[in-house]
């Protein structure tokens, strides 16, 4: 066996001894019996050779009778397999590499490859169709329809109608768009190199209109009004000033026109422009189209070729942010035309481009993200002006405010927008020219830890009510449903008294969803159940209903890990995904009136084969006295009468992990897998660290070793064979945390920051100075101009002399996050302090390695590293040859 596994790996690695030490390791762990306690002697050591059996369960859809869910299983070496299977009586179909799968009616549609498969879900009749280049479902119509690449029907779009199950084919299209509520239809044609673009009532299909014919131009951008009253486009010729944008309304069977060129009421040198962050919008009274435009005339010298680059420390933004960032800004504007009155005005300008509309466009709310630059944090503060579209009257309503994507939203009526400011919500009524405090009474916290590296953010705000009658607004733990004029608030759920924190569900990622440069927020009717995510204090993820006569009910709450909700507009029952550190993923449908679940699916059914790990939450404090919590992973196959040697694996909070299953795999772009560690006979810690304002080194070594310190109470661990890694900034934290302390036999830290002013003074990915992640993120230090002193005492590199023990240090060549000069000058720092220490570099690879070579090749070297150094192994000839 084992000379099988040797020949294998020797055959395709160029380091055969490497590979060879480590399947020797997990041989002779496999031979080696043991007492076991609580454990059944029929399971087996899970080796390498077995992880690619493990596959990753996605849940992606529900059929709208709640009977037949669709989820992906996919594995590492194979392909994706898309399956749909009947919650009640398991009755099963697969589709190997099956895509883009939706519930139509009673069936299922997906394709593979080029062959559209729709699966009648009543009859279980499969019907196929091949050379398909993409299609759409026409729910309202119970309509498939399928645009062909290949085959006898190349270039024709078929509307195939399940209800009939009759076909009408159209010839030579080129392109088509279903409109959003799927009753209309859009699609372009090519004959004879001449373009034509067409509008089609799928209800009564013989209503269609032709809206442009026989244009040699290029037909693009085509966009629907949300409710599909409206459809407009551009016809984009080679000479962009000639440019013309078309709009047809169907309840009048009329198509509006304009030209760039020819028109009147066009500017002066300016042109219509397809743009994708400025795509085309109709309004919802289909009186108003917002689109692009470009100034014909205007030069941007900073990309010209063969110039010198010229880096002015007054300009708004250094040289490569505005190459890559500020220079889209600079290009176009957003307009408005209003056909019935051949009106056209310009909405943003070059001193105000970013905009955010209410959902009724009513008012337009515009800012300059580059108005305070040079500023040094991610989003600079600016000014904000409100537009009445009507009259274009313009009011400044924030004052070099802080931009948050966030906490900028208008309503979904457009009567208000609410804001985030000195700890409260405000809400401003443009029309009135007011601003109301609406939490100044609640004495809750609205903003918080949310996000890691990030000291504080602001909750959340989920949504409005109908009619903008009141805005929903997330605290600590509760939600609240607040008045817009501040008068009446009331907290909906009651999860601070028990530490939980509830979430309204929301299926459909709320980012997914924006007009230009704002949020477009959720519409709820509180006389309606909402469904919610719950987080408990010992990280136990749940979900309960909320009526607005009881508050509150829990339906499902324990220890696991609960993701991927899943609702129909039946909502009858509620769909998702469920699992434990030491359970694999498994689907399941909640019933919400009867409170009965069903398990539909369970995934990796080969866990119980193995031997497995466990995980236990950890409750330590810090020497502040903070109260901290850490996961606790422990070998798989564990035996009380033997201690362990341990590995801390850190970022900054962890605890989140207690429940997550975890899939064994060599293939890790951070070179780490908890598991894979659990299974070689290793305790796990991941503690949670609190970071200090101004000392992020500091007191990341000082949670860290309180965690370590916490676990060796309990006497499991073997206290001189304990190692310590991390990537990124767990990276930058293990680095200098080795500089502080003795407690870790060895270390591995990987794109790691270990400079900090150094750092501080870098230009980082998408050409943006790193200084931002020292002002009010990430480190939350400020300027080492003001406290050079801190920043020498948290950066590893000044402390380098104090290490006694051989790292490990590896980053990708072309790492734009973290430029790998980090790691290599604090190669060369022990290098020249004559300390042991080893330097991986990957060619071709970022901050995360993606080549699966270089992924399975750093998982071993690292677990081989530790092997060497924590369990005495030495037969790893690369790490000999480097530390003796």
């Amino acid at each position: 066996m084992l000379q099988i596994i040797i020949k294998k790996h020797c055959s395709t690695i160029r380091n055969c001894s490497m590979y060879c030490s480590f399947f020797l390791s997990a041989f002779i762990l496999l031979l080696v019996t043991c007492p076991l306690r609580g454990q059944d002697l029929q399971k087996k050591k899970l080796l390498p050779e077995d992880y690619h059996f493990w596959g990753q369960t996605v849940l992606e859809k529900v059929s709208p009778d709640e009977n037949w869910a669709s989820f992906k299983m996919s594995y590492e070496n194979e392909s994706d397999t898309l399956l749909v299977q009947n919650v009640f009586n398991n009755k099963t179909f697969r589709f190997a590499d099956g895509k883009q799968g939706t519930f139509l009616g009673n069936s299922f549609i997906c394709i593979i490859n080029d062959r559209l498969h729709i699966l009648d879900l009543k009859t279980l009749i499969e019907k196929t169709f091949e050379g398909v280049e993409s299609f759409s479902c026409s729910n309202a119509e119970q309509m498939v329809l399928l645009l062909y690449s290949t085959g006898t029907n190349k270039d024709a779009l078929e509307i195939y109608s399940l209800k009939t199950r009759k076909s009408i084919l159209i010839s030579k299209v080129t392109n088509f768009l279903l409109s959003p509520e799927g009753s209309s239809l859009f699609y372009t044609v090519c004959d004879n190199n001449k373009n034509s673009a067409a509008y089609v009532d799928l209800k009564k299909m013989d209503n269609m209109a032709w809206l442009i014919k026989d244009s040699e131009e290029k037909i693009t951008s085509a966009v629907w009004q949300r409710k599909g009253q409206g459809v407009a486009f551009i016809e984009q010729f080679k000479d962009e000033r000639h440019n013309r944008l078309f709009y047809y309304r169907k309840n009048e069977n009329r198509t509006f026109k304009l030209s760039s060129e020819s028109d009147s009421i066009f500017f002066k040198s300016w042109c219509i422009t397809p743009e994708i962050s400025r795509q085309i919008i109709i309004s919802d009274d289909l009186q108003k189209v917002f689109f692009a435009v470009k100034n014909n005339c205007q030069s941007f010298p900073l990309t010209a070729k063969n110039k010198v680059e010229i880096w002015n420390t007054q300009d708004k933004l250094i040289y490569t942010d505005q190459i890559k960032q500020g220079a889209l800004l600079d290009k176009t504007r957003c307009a408005m035309w209003l056909p019935d009155q051949s009106k056209l005005k310009a909405v943003t300008s070059q001193s105000l481009p970013s905009i955010i509309l209410d959902a009724d466009m009513n008012y337009a709310y515009l800012s300059n993200p580059k108005q305070y630059e040079p500023q040094f944090e991610y989003e600079g503060c600016r000014d904000f002006y409100a537009v009445d579209l009507k009259t274009f009257e313009k009011k400044i309503f924030l004052k070099n405010h802080p931009y948050d994507y966030y906490a900028l939203n208008p309503s979904p009526g457009g009567k208000y927008f609410a804001y985030f400011k000195e700890s409260n919500w405000w809400i401003y009524n443009p029309k009135e020219d007011t601003h109301t405090n609406i939490t100044a009474t609640l004495k809750v916290n609205f903003k918080g830890k949310k996000y890691e590296l990030i000291p504080e953010s602001v909750y959340g705000n989920p949504g409005w009510t109908d009619g903008d009658k009141k805005i929903l607004i997330y605290d600590q733990f509760d939600i609240w449903s607040i008045n817009p004029d501040g008068k009446s608030a009331r907290r909906l759920t009651k999860g601070r008294e028990k530490q939980i924190v509830y979430r309204i569900i929301i299926p459909d990622s709320r980012h997914l969803k924006k007009i230009y440069d704002g949020p477009v927020l959720q519409t709820f009717d509180l006389d309606k159940p909402l469904f919610l995510r719950a987080k408990g204090p010992n990280e136990n993820i749940g979900c309960f209903i909320w009526k607005k006569s009881a508050g509150e009910k829990q339906l499902h709450f324990s220890e696991s890990y609960l993701d991927q909700f899943k609702l129909t507009d039946n909502k009858q029952h509620i769909f998702y995904r469920e699992q434990n550190f030491d359970v694999p993923p498994q689907l399941v449908s909640l019933n919400n009136v009867t409170g009965k679940s069903i398990t539909f699916f369970k995934s990796n059914a080969q866990h119980k084969k193995y031997f497995w790990g466990k995980s236990e939450l950890i409750s330590f404090e810090n020497s502040k006295g903070d109260s901290l919590k850490a996961v606790l992973i422990y070998p798989a196959a564990y035996n009380p009468d033997k201690k362990y040697p341990m590995v801390v694996n850190i970022y900054e909070k962890k605890s989140s992990e207690l429940h997550m299953y975890q899939n064994p795999s060599l293939l890790n772009g951070g070179g780490f897998n908890a598991l894979v560690y659990s299974l070689e006979g290793y305790f796990v810690l991941l503690p949670d660290i609190k970071l200090e304002y101004q000392n992020p080194g500091i007191s990341a070594f000082d949670c860290v070793a309180s965690a370590v310190r916490k676990v060796l109470t309990k006497d499991l661990v073997n206290f001189q064979k304990i190692g310590l890694l991390g990537h990124s900034f767990g990276g930058y934290e293990s680095l200098f945390i080795t500089t502080q302390t003795s407690m870790f036999a060895s270390v591995v830290a990987s794109g790691a920051i270990t400079d900090l002013v150094s750092y501080y003074h870098s230009v980082g990915s998408f050409g943006r100075p790193n200084i931002w992640r020292f002002e009010a993120e990430q480190w939350n230090m400020g300027s080492p101009h003001e406290i050079p002193e801190l920043y020498k005492a948290n950066s590893a590199i000044f402390h380098a002399d104090k290490i006694d023990k051989p790292l490990l240090l590896w980053s990708g060549k072309n790492d734009p996050q973290v430029d790998m000069r980090q790691s290599q000058e604090f190669y060369l720092a022990l290098r020249r302090l004559r300390k042991k220490s080893i330097m991986l570099l990957y060619p071709d690879e970022g901050h995360i390695l993606l080549d699966k070579k270089n992924q399975k090749d750093i998982t071993i070297r690292t677990l081989q590293w530790f092997n060497y150094f924590l369990k005495d192994d030495h037969t790893s000839d690369w790490i000999s040859f480097g530390v003796n």
